[in-house]
C-alpha cells in the first residue's frame, strides 16, 4: 500500500498545475486539496483492479489520478458551509478556511474539470471504446446519480431516520459510486474481461463502498478528532442519519463485517489475481482511522 500511495503522490503533483503558474492561488488551493493526506483508497482500489485484467501501472496511475481529483474535489464542495460546514480535513484546515470559500468553489470545478482532461489526453486502453466508458462511469459518479445525488439526499434527510435500504440508496451514490468508478476505471485499464467478470467485479466494489461508510460512520461515532484528521460526532450534532442510530455499533460492525463476506464472495474465480482487492476489502472495513 505504502508504495502505490508514494507513488501516487508524485503522480499527482505532476499532473496538477504548478502553484507558480497563473492564476497562482487557484492552482495554490488544487494542490492544497489534494496533496499531503488522505488514505488514497480510491487508487488503491484501481491499482488492485488492474491486476485483475494485466493493466500497464502507467495507465492505472493516470485513471486513479482522475479519480482522486474528482474525489477531493467532492471534499472541497462538501466542506462548504452551504453543505457540511466542515473546517479540518485531512488534518488541517479545510480549503475554505484556509483560502475563502470562493476560491474553494473554483478549486472544486477545476478538481472536476482536471479529471476528465486526464482520461481525455491520456492513451489508457486497448480500445477507444473503453476509454470513453472509463469517462461515463467517472461522469455517473459525480453527477446526480452519483456523488452529487447522494449529497442531495443527505441533506434533504438532516434530522429524519432513514431505514436500512433509504441509507444504502443515499451512499450507493455519495460515497460507493466513485469507489465503484476507481474499480472499473483501474480494470478497464487492461484486458477486457467478460461480462460476467466485470458484474462480479462491480458487485465486490458495491459492498466495498457501503462497507467504506458504514466504518465511516462507526468512526465518526468512537474516534477522535486526532486520529480521523476531520471534525468527528458532527453527524450526530446536526441530525445526519448514518448507520449508527439505524443500526447501533454492534450491530453495524456487523453489517460491515457481512459486506466484507459478500465482497470477497464476489471475487471467486479470480484467484491469485484478486488478492490486492481482498487485502483493500479487509483494511477498508478493520481500519481505525
Amino acid at each position: 500500500m505504502g508504495g502505490i500511495q508514494a507513488r501516487m503522490e508524485g503522480v499527482l503533483a505532476r499532473v496538477l498545475p504548478s502553484a507558480r503558474v497563473a492564476p497562482t492561488r487557484l492552482h495554490e488551493a488544487m494542490r492544497y486539496a489534494t496533496l499531503e493526506g488522505g488514505k488514497r483508497v480510491r487508487p488503491l482500489l484501481a491499482f488492485a483492479a488492474g491486476e485483475i485484467t494485466g493493466a500497464a501501472p502507467e495507465r492505472v496511475e493516470i485513471a486513479a489520478a482522475a479519480v482522486e481529483m474528482m474525489h477531493a474535489y467532492s471534499l472541497v464542495h462538501d466542506d462548504l458551509p452551504c453543505m457540511d460546514d466542515d473546517v479540518l480535513r485531512r488534518g488541517k484546515p479545510t480549503v475554505h478556511v484556509e483560502f475563502d470559500q470562493a476560491t474553494a468553489l473554483l478549486a472544486g470545478d477545476a478538481l472536476q474539470a482536471l479529471a476528465f482532461q486526464l482520461l481525455a489526453e491520456h492513451r489508457l486502453a486497448d480500445d477507444p471504446a473503453t476509454q470513453l466508458e472509463m469517462v461515463k462511469a467517472l461522469a455517473l459518479a459525480a453527477g446526480s446519480r452519483g456523488m452529487a445525488g447522494g449529497q442531495a439526499i443527505d441533506l434533504e434527510s438532516t434530522g429524519k431516520q432513514l431505514s436500512l435500504p433509504e441509507l444504502e440508496l443515499m451512499h450507493i451514490h455519495k460515497t460507493g459510486a466513485l469507489i465503484r468508478a476507481a474499480v472499473f476505471a483501474g480494470a478497464a485499464c487492461g484486458a477486457r474481461l467478460p461480462d460476467e467478470s466485470g458484474a462480479k467485479l462491480d458487485r465486490y466494489a458495491k459492498c466495498i463502498g457501503l462497507a467504506f461508510q458504514v466504518v465511516d460512520d462507526v468512526l465518526d461515532a468512537e474516534a477522535s478528532t486526532a486520529t480521523l484528521g476531520k471534525t468527528t460526532g458532527k453527524d450526530a450534532k446536526q441530525g445526519k442519519p448514518t448507520y449508527v442510530p439505524a443500526l447501533g455499533i454492534t450491530r453495524a460492525r456487523a453489517h460491515a463485517e457481512a459486506l466484507r463476506q459478500d465482497a470477497h464472495a464476489a471475487l471467486a474465480g479470480f484467484g491469485e489475481r484478486a488478492r490486492r482487492l481482498r487485502e483493500m476489502g479487509d483494511f477498508i472495513v478493520t481500519r481505525k482511522f
